[in-house]
């Protein structure tokens, strides 16, 4: 990224799945219109199987992140709770990442389009959190 650039916050999904957080990344930046954000899954363990990986959420918290904080948003409990073990280990993921309280499909979409318009990683933690608020009837 060349210095004239703005730095945008990024987004990492993680899920049990590698399938799931793949296609909930895919779904997020397509209907951000592409975004410009950058968004990397951290699905399933490292040989393929269903599980979380704390070196994929590490790999991919440090290839999206800019400068400017990294989102990460969870599907369910031991995902939670290996991105909390990171963030308490101090040095396994960048600086200013951050674990967002969020629904993983409605939060994926929320973050990308709000962090692809240069808002702070506030602001995207925030608009992930609303997504709670999304009723469907």
């Amino acid at each position: 990224m060349s210095d004239d650039q703005e730095k945008r916050v990024g987004i990492v999904l993680v899920s049990h799945s590698a399938a799931v957080a793949d296609s909930v990344a895919q779904l997020a930046t397509g209907l951000a219109g592409g975004g410009t954000a950058p968004v990397r899954a951290a699905g399933g363990n490292p040989d393929g199987g269903l599980g979380t990986s704390p070196e994929l959420i590490a790999e991919a918290a440090h290839g999206v992140d800019q400068g400017a904080g990294v989102a990460v948003l969870v599907d369910l409990g031991s995902a939670v709770l290996a991105v909390k073990a990171l963030l308490t280990e101090g040095d396994e993921l960048p600086e200013g990442t951050r674990l967002v309280d969020a629904p993983l499909v409605e939060g994926a979409v929320a973050a990308v389009v709000t962090a692809s318009t240069g808002a702070d990683v506030d602001a995207v933690a925030q608009a992930a959190s609303e997504a709670y608020e999304y009723r469907k009837v």
